[in-house]
């Protein structure tokens, strides 16, 4: 009797180490660090061969990430240069200030994550000419292709010439693009209407909407016009990448290609603009449409944003860019009795990449109560875009 209880118990610790040892073989601690002094929900992303390199095998499905209570937060992988292989993993991490929080990475094929329906996503738009949109959770832009421009240097009434950035209001953390084009089908106009999920009364014009680019010279902003292609690089659910390639413009002939990125939770889409020009091009400017030059603006090339707060209807929208202050140039409201040509502007020299980052926020989504509201948001985003969370494996 004795021998066989020790022959059980031996067993069953055998059998436990075995599964401990199992384990550690499939699961990673990470840890991210905020050293800013407030509360951070961010999407953070990690280097993915180096995650997938600590699994010996591993399908991409079931490798999943834990928070420190257990539960399983959704990922993304996102393959940039479409090898079949992916570059960046993504997931969406909460740290208090000056503080650090700790995941568990796990190869579990019996795990599965929870749908929600915030999502960041973008697509190219061909039934409403040919736009390309995105969005995420808080926010949505748009910009306009070369169909749009065929028919607006052709004179069809209602086409849109124009390499500004064009931004709709919502109020819900719903998706709206599939939804509000598909209406605007059956209905045209309809996402000009507010039916309770936000609207789009924003112009843009030939301005720079939020965040549009250009060349300043002698009282002049050369810019370009519509995008020609576009590449979608990943649709979410936590992160969309797209480009978008335009034909040569301006008197320096510059080559321009945008590749633009918004995560969930982010008021900001980031521009990474790749730029080639002939010889002396003086600058290069991206800016905000000052509309009428009836709303306030503020310039802080110190801290590197620029700021506009203007009553749209019957609420208010705050739009800025953000920039490193090492970047600035110079910064300056450029105003003019021109329709669309009045722009609050950033310059910078010109290099062959120039990257900022552009958003707003609107009163009634409930994320600003006021300007002053508006203005920690962007000296937020500034210390944010300085202080990158850190990612580590453990």
């Amino acid at each position: 009797m004795n021998k066989l209880i020790t022959t059980t118990i031996l067993g069953l610790l055998l059998a436990t180490g075995c599964k401990s040892d199992k384990n550690e073989e499939n699961q990673v601690s990470i840890k991210v660090t905020n050293d800013l002094d407030f509360k951070r929900t961010e999407i953070v992303s990690f280097d993915a061969e180096k995650i997938l390199s600590k699994f010996k095998d591993y399908s991409l499905e079931n490798i999943h990430i834990k928070d420190s209570s257990g539960q399983v937060l959704r990922t993304q992988w996102i393959d940039y240069d479409e090898d079949g292989t992916p570059k960046e993993f993504l997931f969406q991490a909460q740290i208090g200030p000056n503080a650090s929080s700790k995941y568990q990475l796990v190869n579990d094929s019996t795990l599965t994550t929870a749908k929600k329906e915030a999502e960041a996503y973008s697509r190219f738009v061909p039934e409403r000419t040919d736009d390309y949109a995105w969005e995420n959770d808080k926010i949505a832009f748009r910009t306009y292709g070369p169909t749009g421009q065929k028919e607006a240097l052709e004179g069809v009434a209602g086409s849109t010439l124009s390499s500004g950035i064009d931004i709709w209001l919502k109020r819900t953390e719903k998706p709206i693009i599939n939804k509000w084009y598909a209406e605007h089908v059956k209905n045209p106009g309809y996402y000009h209407i507010d039916h309770g999920e936000g609207y789009d009364p924003y112009h843009v014009g030939k301005s720079r909407g939020l965040g549009g680019i250009g060349v300043f010279e002698d009282d002049s902003l050369y810019v370009s016009q519509n995008f020609m292609e576009y590449k979608t690089i990943a649709s979410g659910p936590l992160k969309t990448v797209f480009e978008l390639s335009y034909d040569p413009w301006g008197p320096y002939n510059v080559k321009e290609t945008k590749r633009i990125s918004l995560a969930l939770g982010d008021h900001f889409s980031k521009f990474e603009i790749y730029l080639q020009a002939d010889d002396s091009i003086p600058n290069y400017a991206t800016g905000i449409t000052l509309h009428d030059n009836n709303g306030e603006y503020e310039i802080n090339k110190e801290e590197g944003w620029i700021m506009h707060w203007e009553q749209i209807d019957d609420a208010n929208v705050g739009e800025g860019i953000v920039i490193a202050p090492k970047a600035i140039d110079s910064a300056f409201a450029y105003k003019s009795d021109i329709p669309d040509q009045s722009n609050l502007l950033i310059t910078t020299q010109p290099k062959d990449t120039f990257t900022y980052y552009a958003g707003f926020a609107w009163e009634k989504s409930g994320d600003v109560a006021n300007k002053k509201e508006w203005q920690q948001m962007l000296e937020k985003q500034s210390k944010i875009i300085a202080s990158p969370l850190k990612v580590t494996l453990d």
